[in-house]
């Protein structure tokens, strides 16, 4: 983030925009690290369980992450995943 004239102008990756689910889930990988917690487990909790005190509330994760249906998620990491697996064969 940058301030401008005593204004806090936020800087949102292009990707980000173009697709919200890997937004949301940045930013609440970012809050989960920022107290301390690992995000892979947090998720995979959440994503097990269905419950959402595997993530935390701070910077409003639990809030953002809700938004999302568990399929989006499943589907977003799912995509990271084979599309990093195809750059590192040279498959891309």
């Amino acid at each position: 983030m940058k301030r401008i004239g005593g204004q806090t102008t936020r800087f949102t990756r292009t990707r980000d925009i173009e697709n919200p689910v890997r937004g949301i889930l940045r930013l609440v990988c970012d809050a989960m690290r920022e107290k301390g917690y690992d995000p892979v487990n947090q998720i995979v909790g959440y994503l097990a369980s269905g419950d959402p005190v595997y993530i935390t509330s701070y910077n409003g994760a639990r809030n953002l992450l809700a938004r999302l249906d568990k399929d989006e998620i499943l589907e977003e990491i799912t995509n990271f995943y084979i599309d990093s697996l195809a750059k590192e064969e040279g498959n891309d």
